[in-house]
């Protein structure tokens, strides 16, 4: 195993449901330290607690200040279930960017309905009390639980909600709890198109 002192480390994920995006808490709930044995080793992003899939974890504060600034406009992909099936009106507004709490109008999104996929079982189960569809969501922005926000500002409450990608890394075939260090091939296409951002701005 690396050790903090030795290298750079970059893992990548698949945070579970109900774990917090962070390595403490002081109402004792499930936090990353229970699933990462890396100390000093820091989220490039989060999750909210009800929320899984990516997370990608590092000791290198330029990646990781990179990840998260705003202004890098890094596209995060989520596969999203929402209550009731969803109406072409309801994507359009989607994808303009709708105005959610506290008046703020998200940044236009790329958004598709698409087939149930195949995702992991939550260990919370979800019980719907209508039918209910799944969607493919794209941003560049990162506001606190913004795509929830997003779908019930359009009438759809989201139920469940998976980041599949960060940029080019991809959740692949990694299970709820899993992680994995980066491959060279990964790292150098966050790296080099963090860097092409960074340079176009």
């Amino acid at each position: 195993m690396k050790t903090y002192e030795q290298e750079k480390i970059y893992i990548k994920f698949y945070k579970p449901d109900g774990v917090l995006s962070s390595f403490s808490d002081s109402e004792n709930r499930k936090t990353l330290r229970e699933f990462i044995p890396y100390p000093n080793i820091y989220a490039a992003g989060r999750l909210d607690m009800d929320s899984e899939g990516l997370m990608l974890l590092t000791n290198d504060g330029w990646l990781n200040h990179q990840v998260t600034f705003p202004k890098t406009h890094l596209k995060k992909s989520y596969l999203v279930q929402v209550e009731g099936l969803i109406t072409q009106q309801a994507l359009v507004d989607l994808s303009l960017g709708p105005v959610i709490k506290g008046g703020y109008k998200t940044l236009r999104c790329e958004v598709e309905r698409i087939s149930k996929p195949a995702v992991m079982p939550r260990s919370k189960e979800i019980t719907p009390h209508h039918e209910t569809d799944w969607l493919k969501i794209q941003i560049v922005e990162g506001k606190k639980r913004q795509i929830r926000h997003m779908t019930a500002a359009v009438g759809y409450p989201t139920l469940r909600l998976i980041r599949v990608a960060i940029g080019p890394l991809e959740l692949g075939d990694l299970s709820p709890g899993q992680f994995r260090d980066l491959s060279l091939k990964e790292l150098n296409l966050i790296k080099s198109q963090l860097v092409r951002k960074v340079i176009r701005e």
